[in-house]
Protein backbone atom coordinates (compact mmCIF):
# COMPACT_ATOMS: atom_id res chain seq x y z
CA UNK A 1 0.00 0.00 0.00
CA UNK A 2 1.09 3.56 -0.71
CA UNK A 3 2.64 5.37 2.28
CA UNK A 4 4.68 8.17 3.68
CA UNK A 5 8.11 8.01 4.68
CA UNK A 6 9.28 11.13 5.56
CA UNK A 7 8.08 14.82 4.72
CA UNK A 8 10.61 18.06 5.13
CA UNK A 9 10.77 21.45 4.13
CA UNK A 10 14.45 22.93 2.27
CA UNK A 11 14.14 26.23 5.08
CA UNK A 12 11.75 25.76 8.16
CA UNK A 13 12.12 29.44 7.92
CA UNK A 14 8.81 30.62 5.38
CA UNK A 15 8.55 34.53 4.13
CA UNK A 16 5.65 36.11 3.01
CA UNK A 17 5.42 35.61 -0.68
CA UNK A 18 7.62 32.51 -1.29
CA UNK A 19 6.31 29.60 -2.00
CA UNK A 20 6.26 26.47 -0.15
CA UNK A 21 7.12 22.90 -1.32
CA UNK A 22 7.91 20.67 0.95
CA UNK A 23 9.69 16.85 -0.05
CA UNK A 24 7.52 14.32 0.62
CA UNK A 25 8.94 10.68 0.33
CA UNK A 26 6.92 8.14 -0.59
CA UNK A 27 6.86 4.11 -0.46
CA UNK A 28 5.22 2.25 -3.50
CA UNK A 29 3.39 -1.10 -2.91
CA UNK A 30 6.29 -2.37 -4.66
CA UNK A 31 8.64 -1.27 -1.90
CA UNK A 32 10.09 1.14 -4.22
CA UNK A 33 10.41 4.85 -3.25
CA UNK A 34 9.43 8.31 -4.91
CA UNK A 35 8.72 11.67 -4.93
CA UNK A 36 6.13 12.01 -7.46
CA UNK A 37 3.27 13.69 -6.26
CA UNK A 38 0.18 11.08 -6.46
CA UNK A 39 -2.84 12.86 -7.05
CA UNK A 40 -6.95 12.24 -6.88
CA UNK A 41 -6.66 12.70 -10.53
CA UNK A 42 -3.90 9.92 -10.95
CA UNK A 43 -4.27 7.42 -7.68
CA UNK A 44 -1.95 4.86 -7.33
CA UNK A 45 -2.96 1.44 -6.51
CA UNK A 46 -6.51 2.63 -5.68
CA UNK A 47 -4.75 5.50 -2.92
CA UNK A 48 -3.56 8.94 -3.46
CA UNK A 49 -2.37 11.83 -1.12
CA UNK A 50 -4.35 14.90 0.55
CA UNK A 51 -2.14 18.04 1.67
CA UNK A 52 -3.43 20.80 3.94
CA UNK A 53 -1.87 23.27 5.35
CA UNK A 54 -2.98 25.08 8.63
CA UNK A 55 -1.84 28.75 10.48
CA UNK A 56 -0.96 28.01 13.87
CA UNK A 57 -3.11 30.95 15.24
CA UNK A 58 -1.59 31.27 19.51
CA UNK A 59 -3.52 33.93 21.58
CA UNK A 60 0.21 35.02 21.90
CA UNK A 61 0.85 38.32 19.77
CA UNK A 62 4.51 38.23 18.74
CA UNK A 63 6.28 41.12 16.11
CA UNK A 64 9.25 39.73 13.98
CA UNK A 65 12.62 41.72 14.15
CA UNK A 66 13.09 44.21 10.91
CA UNK A 67 16.89 43.66 10.85
CA UNK A 68 16.66 39.98 12.25
CA UNK A 69 13.75 38.42 10.25
CA UNK A 70 13.93 35.24 12.22
CA UNK A 71 14.29 36.61 15.79
CA UNK A 72 11.37 37.94 17.82
CA UNK A 73 11.19 41.49 18.77
CA UNK A 74 11.21 43.10 22.08
CA UNK A 75 11.33 47.08 21.15
CA UNK A 76 9.65 48.90 18.90
CA UNK A 77 11.24 52.36 17.10
CA UNK A 78 8.23 55.18 18.18
CA UNK A 79 9.69 58.04 15.33
CA UNK A 80 8.65 55.14 12.60
CA UNK A 81 5.22 54.94 13.66
CA UNK A 82 4.93 58.19 13.93
CA UNK A 83 6.34 59.12 10.42
CA UNK A 84 3.68 56.07 9.29
CA UNK A 85 6.68 53.97 7.74
CA UNK A 86 5.51 50.62 7.67
CA UNK A 87 5.37 48.81 10.97
CA UNK A 88 6.81 46.03 9.93
CA UNK A 89 10.57 48.47 9.61
CA UNK A 90 10.20 49.87 13.13
CA UNK A 91 10.80 46.19 15.28
CA UNK A 92 14.09 45.46 16.67
CA UNK A 93 14.99 42.24 18.93
CA UNK A 94 17.39 43.91 21.16
CA UNK A 95 18.40 47.17 22.18
CA UNK A 96 22.20 46.59 20.58
CA UNK A 97 20.07 45.59 17.18
CA UNK A 98 18.36 48.88 16.88
CA UNK A 99 21.79 50.95 17.78
CA UNK A 100 23.92 48.88 15.19
CA UNK A 101 21.01 49.67 12.45
CA UNK A 102 20.69 53.42 13.75
CA UNK A 103 22.54 54.50 10.62
CA UNK A 104 20.39 52.48 8.33
CA UNK A 105 17.32 52.72 10.32
CA UNK A 106 17.73 56.95 10.07
CA UNK A 107 17.54 56.64 6.63
CA UNK A 108 14.23 55.66 6.77
CA UNK A 109 13.24 58.80 8.72
CA UNK A 110 14.95 60.93 6.57
CA UNK A 111 13.63 59.19 3.70
CA UNK A 112 9.75 59.57 4.66
CA UNK A 113 10.61 63.23 5.97
CA UNK A 114 11.73 64.15 2.61
CA UNK A 115 8.63 61.95 1.06
CA UNK A 116 5.99 64.44 1.21
CA UNK A 117 5.25 67.13 -2.18
CA UNK A 118 4.37 70.45 -2.01
CA UNK A 119 0.04 69.30 -1.47
CA UNK A 120 1.15 67.25 1.24
CA UNK A 121 0.96 63.53 -0.91
CA UNK A 122 2.82 61.28 -0.39
CA UNK A 123 5.30 60.49 -3.16
CA UNK A 124 5.87 57.28 -4.33
CA UNK A 125 9.59 56.17 -4.77
CA UNK A 126 10.68 53.77 -6.86
CA UNK A 127 10.92 50.16 -5.46
CA UNK A 128 8.75 50.84 -2.51
CA UNK A 129 6.45 53.46 -0.85
CA UNK A 130 6.73 55.36 2.56
CA UNK A 131 3.62 57.25 4.43
CA UNK A 132 5.30 59.67 6.48
CA UNK A 133 4.22 62.69 8.35
CA UNK A 134 6.90 63.62 10.42
CA UNK A 135 9.97 62.64 11.49
CA UNK A 136 12.39 61.34 14.61
CA UNK A 137 13.16 58.42 16.15
CA UNK A 138 12.70 56.43 19.85
CA UNK A 139 12.31 53.37 21.07
CA UNK A 140 10.61 51.26 23.93
CA UNK A 141 9.71 48.41 24.94
CA UNK A 142 6.59 46.28 23.36
CA UNK A 143 3.68 46.02 25.61
CA UNK A 144 0.88 43.55 25.29
CA UNK A 145 -1.66 46.53 23.86
CA UNK A 146 1.02 47.61 21.50
CA UNK A 147 1.93 44.50 20.36
CA UNK A 148 -1.37 43.32 19.49
CA UNK A 149 -2.63 46.33 17.38
CA UNK A 150 0.57 46.21 15.41
CA UNK A 151 0.69 43.11 14.17
CA UNK A 152 -2.06 42.49 11.28
CA UNK A 153 0.63 43.69 9.03
CA UNK A 154 -1.51 47.51 8.19
CA UNK A 155 -5.07 45.16 7.72
CA UNK A 156 -7.50 42.89 9.62
CA UNK A 157 -6.73 39.43 9.09
CA UNK A 158 -9.33 37.12 7.11
CA UNK A 159 -9.38 34.15 8.63
CA UNK A 160 -11.55 30.77 7.27
CA UNK A 161 -15.05 30.48 8.64
CA UNK A 162 -14.23 26.81 10.21
CA UNK A 163 -12.19 26.51 13.21
CA UNK A 164 -10.31 23.10 12.51
CA UNK A 165 -9.04 22.35 16.34
CA UNK A 166 -8.28 24.66 19.51
CA UNK A 167 -6.33 23.21 22.12
CA UNK A 168 -4.38 25.20 24.89
CA UNK A 169 -4.17 28.11 24.00
CA UNK A 170 -3.63 27.48 19.73
CA UNK A 171 -6.25 27.41 17.56
CA UNK A 172 -5.98 26.23 13.88
CA UNK A 173 -7.28 27.82 10.82
CA UNK A 174 -7.17 25.88 7.31
CA UNK A 175 -5.34 28.19 4.56
CA UNK A 176 -4.60 25.63 2.09
CA UNK A 177 -5.25 22.37 0.21
CA UNK A 178 -2.19 21.79 -1.91
CA UNK A 179 0.82 20.39 -1.73
CA UNK A 180 2.73 23.88 -1.83
CA UNK A 181 1.40 27.55 -0.27
CA UNK A 182 2.71 30.78 -0.66
CA UNK A 183 2.40 32.38 2.95
CA UNK A 184 0.49 35.74 2.92
CA UNK A 185 0.52 38.66 5.53
CA UNK A 186 -1.76 37.31 7.54
CA UNK A 187 0.30 34.86 7.99
CA UNK A 188 3.28 37.44 9.73
CA UNK A 189 4.35 36.06 13.05
CA UNK A 190 2.25 32.76 13.01
CA UNK A 191 3.39 29.19 12.65
CA UNK A 192 2.65 27.17 10.13
CA UNK A 193 1.73 23.31 9.62
CA UNK A 194 2.05 20.97 6.90
CA UNK A 195 0.18 17.58 7.22
CA UNK A 196 -0.07 14.66 4.29
CA UNK A 197 -1.93 11.66 4.81
CA UNK A 198 -3.26 8.59 2.52
CA UNK A 199 -6.72 8.20 1.31
CA UNK A 200 -8.75 5.95 -0.06
CA UNK A 201 -9.67 6.11 -3.74
CA UNK A 202 -13.21 4.83 -3.42
CA UNK A 203 -13.97 5.92 -0.29
CA UNK A 204 -12.38 8.74 0.45
CA UNK A 205 -11.37 7.55 3.73
CA UNK A 206 -8.03 8.21 5.35
CA UNK A 207 -5.60 5.68 5.44
CA UNK A 208 -2.80 4.90 8.30
CA UNK A 209 -1.51 8.17 10.33
CA UNK A 210 -0.74 11.49 8.98
CA UNK A 211 2.66 13.24 8.25
CA UNK A 212 2.95 16.78 9.24
CA UNK A 213 6.00 19.35 10.49
CA UNK A 214 5.72 22.84 11.74
CA UNK A 215 7.32 25.57 10.72
CA UNK A 216 8.99 28.31 12.01
CA UNK A 217 7.33 31.72 12.39
CA UNK A 218 6.33 33.65 9.10
CA UNK A 219 8.40 36.47 8.67
CA UNK A 220 8.02 39.55 6.25
CA UNK A 221 10.16 39.67 3.13
CA UNK A 222 12.84 42.16 4.11
CA UNK A 223 12.63 45.26 1.87
CA UNK A 224 15.46 47.62 1.43
CA UNK A 225 15.06 51.44 0.83
CA UNK A 226 13.65 52.71 -1.95
CA UNK A 227 16.20 53.92 -4.44
CA UNK A 228 15.06 56.78 -6.23
CA UNK A 229 15.64 58.19 -10.03
CA UNK A 230 17.62 61.43 -9.98
CA UNK A 231 17.56 63.52 -13.00
CA UNK A 232 20.36 64.97 -15.01
CA UNK A 233 20.83 68.20 -15.17
CA UNK A 234 17.33 69.01 -14.16
CA UNK A 235 16.12 67.41 -17.48
CA UNK A 236 13.41 64.95 -16.26
CA UNK A 237 10.34 64.76 -14.69
CA UNK A 238 7.72 63.09 -12.98
CA UNK A 239 4.59 61.56 -14.62
CA UNK A 240 1.68 60.68 -12.81
CA UNK A 241 3.02 57.04 -11.76
CA UNK A 242 6.05 59.12 -10.04
CA UNK A 243 8.68 57.94 -12.68
CA UNK A 244 11.01 60.42 -13.96
CA UNK A 245 10.86 61.01 -17.75
CA UNK A 246 10.47 63.00 -20.70
CA UNK A 247 8.90 62.95 -24.22
CA UNK A 248 10.57 60.29 -26.22
CA UNK A 249 12.62 58.81 -23.29
CA UNK A 250 13.06 54.75 -22.49
CA UNK A 251 14.48 53.43 -19.28
CA UNK A 252 17.38 50.69 -19.46
CA UNK A 253 18.24 48.41 -16.79
CA UNK A 254 21.37 46.11 -16.67
CA UNK A 255 21.10 43.10 -13.64
CA UNK A 256 23.66 40.33 -12.86
CA UNK A 257 21.28 38.24 -10.35
CA UNK A 258 23.83 35.95 -9.13
CA UNK A 259 22.90 32.36 -10.15
CA UNK A 260 21.53 29.92 -8.14
CA UNK A 261 24.50 27.77 -9.03
CA UNK A 262 26.94 30.18 -7.98
CA UNK A 263 25.26 30.84 -4.44
CA UNK A 264 26.56 28.20 -2.53
CA UNK A 265 26.20 28.06 1.11
CA UNK A 266 30.50 27.95 1.89
CA UNK A 267 31.07 31.28 -0.87
CA UNK A 268 28.24 33.11 0.32
CA UNK A 269 28.96 31.98 4.43
CA UNK A 270 27.74 35.52 5.66
CA UNK A 271 24.13 35.07 4.22
CA UNK A 272 21.51 33.81 5.92
CA UNK A 273 20.32 30.65 4.72
CA UNK A 274 16.43 30.91 3.94
CA UNK A 275 17.70 34.27 2.43
CA UNK A 276 20.08 32.26 -0.11
CA UNK A 277 17.37 29.44 -0.77
CA UNK A 278 15.97 30.25 -4.94
CA UNK A 279 12.30 30.04 -3.77
CA UNK A 280 13.14 33.28 -2.14
CA UNK A 281 15.76 35.18 -3.77
CA UNK A 282 13.66 34.44 -7.50
CA UNK A 283 10.83 36.22 -5.49
CA UNK A 284 12.65 38.75 -4.23
CA UNK A 285 14.57 39.48 -7.27
CA UNK A 286 11.25 39.78 -8.97
CA UNK A 287 9.79 41.87 -7.32
CA UNK A 288 13.04 44.60 -7.58
CA UNK A 289 13.13 43.98 -11.39
CA UNK A 290 9.41 44.82 -12.00
CA UNK A 291 9.51 47.51 -9.54
CA UNK A 292 11.76 49.30 -11.40
CA UNK A 293 9.49 49.26 -14.39
CA UNK A 294 12.25 49.78 -16.84
CA UNK A 295 11.36 49.60 -20.49
CA UNK A 296 14.44 46.90 -21.74
CA UNK A 297 15.87 45.01 -18.77
CA UNK A 298 19.05 43.32 -19.46
CA UNK A 299 20.33 40.38 -16.95
CA UNK A 300 23.24 38.68 -16.83
CA UNK A 301 23.99 35.01 -14.81
CA UNK A 302 20.17 33.88 -15.42
CA UNK A 303 19.94 30.26 -15.65
CA UNK A 304 18.66 28.11 -18.26
CA UNK A 305 15.94 26.34 -16.71
CA UNK A 306 15.02 29.63 -14.30
CA UNK A 307 14.31 31.50 -17.56
CA UNK A 308 12.45 29.03 -18.81
CA UNK A 309 10.14 28.35 -15.76
CA UNK A 310 10.03 31.37 -14.01
CA UNK A 311 11.55 34.68 -15.81
CA UNK A 312 10.18 34.58 -18.76
CA UNK A 313 6.61 33.81 -17.85
CA UNK A 314 6.35 35.58 -14.86
CA UNK A 315 7.77 38.70 -16.65
CA UNK A 316 5.24 38.04 -19.62
CA UNK A 317 2.60 38.75 -17.25
CA UNK A 318 4.33 42.23 -16.77
CA UNK A 319 4.23 42.73 -20.38
CA UNK A 320 7.65 42.02 -21.37
CA UNK A 321 8.71 39.83 -23.80
CA UNK A 322 12.18 37.90 -23.62
CA UNK A 323 15.20 36.49 -25.22
CA UNK A 324 17.95 34.66 -24.18
CA UNK A 325 21.04 33.35 -24.75
CA UNK A 326 23.05 30.50 -22.54
CA UNK A 327 26.25 30.40 -22.25
CA UNK A 328 28.20 27.53 -24.35
CA UNK A 329 29.16 24.08 -22.63
CA UNK A 330 32.68 23.62 -23.35
CA UNK A 331 34.13 23.92 -20.33
CA UNK A 332 30.74 23.85 -17.75
CA UNK A 333 30.47 20.40 -16.36
CA UNK A 334 27.16 20.28 -14.30
CA UNK A 335 23.94 20.20 -15.22
CA UNK A 336 22.84 21.50 -19.12
CA UNK A 337 20.03 23.31 -17.31
CA UNK A 338 21.38 24.88 -15.02
CA UNK A 339 24.39 26.88 -17.52
CA UNK A 340 23.84 30.27 -17.19
CA UNK A 341 23.57 33.06 -19.85
CA UNK A 342 22.14 36.55 -20.97
CA UNK A 343 18.35 37.56 -20.77
CA UNK A 344 17.33 40.57 -22.75
CA UNK A 345 13.03 41.41 -22.09
CA UNK A 346 11.40 44.69 -23.91
CA UNK A 347 7.98 46.16 -22.48
CA UNK A 348 5.63 44.85 -26.04
CA UNK A 349 3.92 48.56 -25.85
CA UNK A 350 7.24 50.36 -26.25
CA UNK A 351 9.42 47.95 -28.60
CA UNK A 352 9.11 45.06 -31.13
CA UNK A 353 11.58 42.99 -32.04
CA UNK A 354 13.94 43.24 -35.07
CA UNK A 355 16.50 41.03 -35.19
CA UNK A 356 18.87 39.18 -32.80
CA UNK A 357 22.56 38.40 -33.23
CA UNK A 358 24.48 35.62 -30.83
CA UNK A 359 28.09 36.58 -29.70
CA UNK A 360 29.51 32.88 -29.16
CA UNK A 361 33.04 33.66 -27.90
CA UNK A 362 34.34 29.82 -28.08
CA UNK A 363 33.18 30.32 -32.27
CA UNK A 364 35.49 33.53 -32.48
CA UNK A 365 38.07 31.87 -30.36
CA UNK A 366 38.59 28.38 -32.88
CA UNK A 367 38.29 31.37 -35.70
CA UNK A 368 41.25 33.45 -33.78
CA UNK A 369 43.14 30.46 -33.56
CA UNK A 370 43.17 28.85 -36.80
CA UNK A 371 44.08 31.93 -38.50
CA UNK A 372 46.90 33.10 -35.99
CA UNK A 373 48.16 30.14 -33.47
CA UNK A 374 50.85 27.90 -34.94
CA UNK A 375 48.88 24.30 -35.05
CA UNK A 376 50.91 22.74 -32.57
CA UNK A 377 50.08 25.59 -29.94
CA UNK A 378 46.23 25.83 -30.92
CA UNK A 379 45.10 23.42 -27.82
CA UNK A 380 47.13 25.62 -25.48
CA UNK A 381 45.27 28.29 -26.93
CA UNK A 382 41.90 27.67 -26.88
CA UNK A 383 42.24 26.36 -23.25
CA UNK A 384 43.11 29.40 -22.37
CA UNK A 385 40.29 31.13 -24.60
CA UNK A 386 37.39 29.02 -24.15
CA UNK A 387 35.20 30.03 -21.33
CA UNK A 388 32.10 29.96 -23.31
CA UNK A 389 30.97 33.21 -22.37
CA UNK A 390 28.41 34.78 -24.82
CA UNK A 391 26.62 38.16 -25.89
CA UNK A 392 23.00 39.68 -26.44
CA UNK A 393 22.90 41.68 -29.23
CA UNK A 394 19.28 42.14 -29.74
CA UNK A 395 17.44 45.26 -32.67
CA UNK A 396 14.30 47.00 -31.07
CA UNK A 397 11.46 49.51 -33.35
CA UNK A 398 10.38 51.67 -31.13
CA UNK A 399 6.79 52.20 -31.28
CA UNK A 400 4.72 55.30 -31.69
CA UNK A 401 1.31 55.20 -29.63
CA UNK A 402 1.54 51.85 -29.11
CA UNK A 403 1.86 50.58 -32.76
CA UNK A 404 5.01 50.24 -35.44
CA UNK A 405 5.77 53.49 -37.21
CA UNK A 406 3.87 52.63 -40.48
CA UNK A 407 6.63 54.74 -42.69
CA UNK A 408 9.78 52.44 -42.93
CA UNK A 409 12.10 56.13 -43.16
CA UNK A 410 11.21 56.98 -40.15
CA UNK A 411 11.81 53.77 -38.16
CA UNK A 412 13.56 54.37 -34.38
CA UNK A 413 15.78 51.37 -34.42
CA UNK A 414 17.74 50.71 -31.08
CA UNK A 415 20.80 48.00 -31.01
CA UNK A 416 20.93 46.69 -27.46
CA UNK A 417 23.92 44.72 -26.53
CA UNK A 418 23.85 42.35 -23.26
CA UNK A 419 26.71 40.84 -21.96
CA UNK A 420 28.87 38.85 -19.29
CA UNK A 421 32.53 39.04 -19.84
CA UNK A 422 34.82 36.18 -18.14
CA UNK A 423 35.55 36.48 -14.53
CA UNK A 424 38.79 35.50 -13.99
CA UNK A 425 41.50 38.26 -12.95
CA UNK A 426 44.47 36.32 -14.21
CA UNK A 427 43.06 35.91 -17.62
CA UNK A 428 43.32 40.01 -18.75
CA UNK A 429 44.18 39.20 -22.07
CA UNK A 430 40.94 37.45 -22.54
CA UNK A 431 38.96 39.97 -20.93
CA UNK A 432 39.98 42.53 -23.33
CA UNK A 433 39.59 40.16 -26.21
CA UNK A 434 36.21 39.30 -25.82
CA UNK A 435 35.21 42.94 -25.09
CA UNK A 436 37.01 43.91 -28.11
CA UNK A 437 35.68 41.19 -30.43
CA UNK A 438 32.04 42.48 -29.62
CA UNK A 439 32.79 46.28 -30.26
CA UNK A 440 33.79 45.05 -34.07
CA UNK A 441 30.82 43.14 -33.68
CA UNK A 442 28.67 46.12 -33.27
CA UNK A 443 30.66 48.05 -36.22
CA UNK A 444 29.41 46.17 -38.31
CA UNK A 445 26.13 46.93 -37.38
CA UNK A 446 26.42 50.32 -36.58
CA UNK A 447 28.13 50.50 -40.07
CA UNK A 448 24.93 49.02 -42.15
CA UNK A 449 22.66 51.20 -40.25
CA UNK A 450 22.43 54.79 -38.59
CA UNK A 451 20.73 53.17 -35.17
CA UNK A 452 21.59 54.09 -31.37
CA UNK A 453 23.26 51.65 -29.28
CA UNK A 454 23.38 50.41 -25.87
CA UNK A 455 26.03 48.14 -24.45
CA UNK A 456 24.70 46.88 -21.27
CA UNK A 457 26.50 43.69 -18.50
CA UNK A 458 28.70 42.68 -16.26
CA UNK A 459 32.21 43.12 -18.09
CA UNK A 460 34.52 41.79 -14.92
CA UNK A 461 36.36 44.72 -15.11
CA UNK A 462 37.38 47.34 -12.92
CA UNK A 463 37.28 51.44 -13.72
CA UNK A 464 40.69 51.81 -15.41
CA UNK A 465 41.33 48.58 -16.85
CA UNK A 466 42.25 47.78 -20.11
CA UNK A 467 38.73 46.22 -21.18
CA UNK A 468 36.99 49.43 -19.15
CA UNK A 469 39.29 51.75 -21.18
CA UNK A 470 38.45 50.93 -24.49
CA UNK A 471 34.79 51.01 -23.70
CA UNK A 472 35.12 54.63 -22.54
CA UNK A 473 37.95 55.98 -24.25
CA UNK A 474 37.47 54.15 -27.71
CA UNK A 475 41.44 52.96 -27.06
CA UNK A 476 43.79 51.11 -25.01
CA UNK A 477 47.00 53.17 -24.38
CA UNK A 478 50.08 50.76 -25.62
CA UNK A 479 51.13 51.12 -21.79
CA UNK A 480 48.46 50.21 -20.35
CA UNK A 481 49.76 47.17 -17.79
CA UNK A 482 47.17 44.61 -18.67
CA UNK A 483 48.71 44.27 -21.86
CA UNK A 484 51.66 42.99 -20.24
CA UNK A 485 49.48 39.53 -19.70
CA UNK A 486 49.22 38.37 -23.75
CA UNK A 487 50.86 34.98 -23.74
CA UNK A 488 49.32 34.04 -27.29
CA UNK A 489 50.02 37.62 -28.50
CA UNK A 490 46.22 38.26 -29.38
CA UNK A 491 46.53 41.74 -28.45
CA UNK A 492 48.96 42.31 -31.12
CA UNK A 493 49.22 44.90 -32.67
CA UNK A 494 48.71 47.08 -30.07
CA UNK A 495 47.23 49.52 -32.73
CA UNK A 496 44.29 47.25 -33.06
CA UNK A 497 42.35 48.22 -30.06
CA UNK A 498 40.23 50.67 -30.75
CA UNK A 499 36.53 51.32 -31.79
CA UNK A 500 34.62 54.16 -33.48
CA UNK A 501 31.61 53.96 -31.23
CA UNK A 502 30.77 56.97 -29.19
CA UNK A 503 30.52 55.15 -26.11
CA UNK A 504 30.13 56.89 -23.00
CA UNK A 505 29.01 55.36 -19.11
CA UNK A 506 25.92 56.80 -18.17
CA UNK A 507 26.55 56.57 -14.98
CA UNK A 508 29.40 58.86 -15.51
CA UNK A 509 26.54 61.67 -16.42
CA UNK A 510 26.55 62.33 -12.64
CA UNK A 511 29.79 63.97 -12.69
CA UNK A 512 28.89 66.44 -15.06
CA UNK A 513 25.99 67.33 -13.26
CA UNK A 514 26.53 70.46 -10.94
CA UNK A 515 23.85 71.71 -8.69
CA UNK A 516 21.92 71.78 -5.21
CA UNK A 517 21.65 67.94 -3.73
CA UNK A 518 24.10 66.24 -6.76
CA UNK A 519 26.78 66.26 -4.26
CA UNK A 520 26.15 63.12 -2.42
CA UNK A 521 25.46 61.38 -6.04
CA UNK A 522 28.88 62.54 -7.01
CA UNK A 523 30.93 61.16 -3.80
CA UNK A 524 29.18 57.72 -4.61
CA UNK A 525 31.76 58.32 -7.77
CA UNK A 526 35.39 57.44 -7.99
CA UNK A 527 37.01 60.54 -8.61
CA UNK A 528 39.08 59.29 -11.33
CA UNK A 529 37.02 57.38 -13.62
CA UNK A 530 33.75 59.39 -12.47
CA UNK A 531 32.28 55.53 -12.54
CA UNK A 532 30.50 54.12 -9.27
CA UNK A 533 32.59 52.85 -6.25
CA UNK A 534 31.24 50.07 -6.72
CA UNK A 535 28.21 47.81 -8.35
CA UNK A 536 29.72 44.32 -6.58
CA UNK A 537 30.07 44.02 -2.62
CA UNK A 538 31.30 40.69 -1.48
CA UNK A 539 33.48 40.03 1.65
CA UNK A 540 35.94 39.53 -0.63
CA UNK A 541 35.70 41.79 -3.33
CA UNK A 542 34.08 45.55 -3.04
CA UNK A 543 34.28 47.68 -6.81
CA UNK A 544 32.45 48.23 -10.33
CA UNK A 545 32.08 45.57 -12.56
CA UNK A 546 28.42 46.49 -14.15
CA UNK A 547 28.08 49.48 -16.92
CA UNK A 548 25.26 50.66 -19.06
CA UNK A 549 27.53 52.71 -22.10
CA UNK A 550 25.85 54.74 -24.98
CA UNK A 551 26.36 56.23 -28.06
CA UNK A 552 26.47 59.90 -27.08
CA UNK A 553 26.18 60.95 -30.48
CA UNK A 554 22.59 59.71 -30.48
CA UNK A 555 21.16 59.28 -26.94
CA UNK A 556 20.80 61.78 -23.77
CA UNK A 557 20.62 60.51 -20.36
CA UNK A 558 17.91 62.14 -18.70
CA UNK A 559 17.82 60.51 -15.29
CA UNK A 560 19.66 57.81 -13.39
CA UNK A 561 18.52 55.25 -10.60
CA UNK A 562 20.80 56.71 -7.44
CA UNK A 563 23.68 54.54 -6.48
CA UNK A 564 23.90 52.64 -3.36
CA UNK A 565 26.07 54.16 -0.33
CA UNK A 566 27.41 52.68 3.02
CA UNK A 567 24.36 53.49 4.87
CA UNK A 568 22.19 51.89 2.38
CA UNK A 569 24.20 49.12 2.90
CA UNK A 570 23.52 47.07 6.37
CA UNK A 571 26.05 47.79 8.57
CA UNK A 572 28.72 45.19 8.80
CA UNK A 573 27.26 43.10 6.01
CA UNK A 574 28.30 42.49 1.77
CA UNK A 575 25.83 41.32 -0.72
CA UNK A 576 23.66 39.75 -1.32
CA UNK A 577 22.05 40.77 1.95
CA UNK A 578 17.74 39.57 2.50
CA UNK A 579 17.15 42.83 1.26
CA UNK A 580 19.22 42.83 -1.59
CA UNK A 581 19.07 39.01 -3.21
CA UNK A 582 22.33 39.17 -5.92
CA UNK A 583 25.93 40.55 -4.93
CA UNK A 584 25.29 43.01 -7.54
CA UNK A 585 23.60 46.31 -7.63
CA UNK A 586 20.87 47.03 -10.20
CA UNK A 587 21.59 50.15 -12.73
CA UNK A 588 18.98 51.81 -14.37
CA UNK A 589 19.20 54.60 -16.58
CA UNK A 590 16.91 56.80 -18.59
CA UNK A 591 17.79 57.90 -22.23
CA UNK A 592 15.85 60.31 -24.75
CA UNK A 593 16.60 60.23 -28.39
CA UNK A 594 18.91 62.94 -29.93
CA UNK A 595 19.74 64.44 -33.57
CA UNK A 596 22.83 62.60 -34.64
CA UNK A 597 26.38 63.92 -34.33
CA UNK A 598 29.85 63.72 -35.50
CA UNK A 599 31.27 60.23 -34.79
CA UNK A 600 34.60 59.26 -32.89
Amino acid sequence: MLSVVRVHLPSDIPIVGCELTPYVLLRRPDRTVTTDDVSEINPLDGHFLRYKWYRVQSDKKVAVCSIHPSEQATLQCLGCVKAKIPVAKSYHCTPKCFSDAWQHHRVLHDRAASAVNDNGNEEEELFGRFNNSGSGSSNTTLSASASSASLTNGAAPVYPAAITQRSGGETWFEVGRSKTYTPTADDIGHVLKFECVVVDAETKLTVGHSSTLLTSRVIPAPSPSPRRMIPVDGMGHLDAEGRITSSGSFTVLSYNILSDSYASSELYNYFPSWALSWPYRRQNLLREIVGYRADIICLQEVQSDHYEEFFAPELDKHGYYGLYKKKTNEVFLGNANTIDGCATFFRRDRFSHVKKYEVEFNKAAQSLTDAMIPTSQRKTALNRLVKDNVALIVVLEAKVNNQPVDNPGKRQLLCVANTHVNVHDDLKDVKLWQVHTLLKGLEKIAASADIPMLVCGDFNSVPGSAPHSLLAMGKVDPSHPDLAVDPLTILHPRTKLVHQLPLVSAYSSFARTIGVGYEQHRRRLDSTTNEPLFTNVTRDFIGSLDYIFYTADSLVVESLLELLDEESLRKDTALPSPEWSSDHIALLAEFRCCKNRSRR
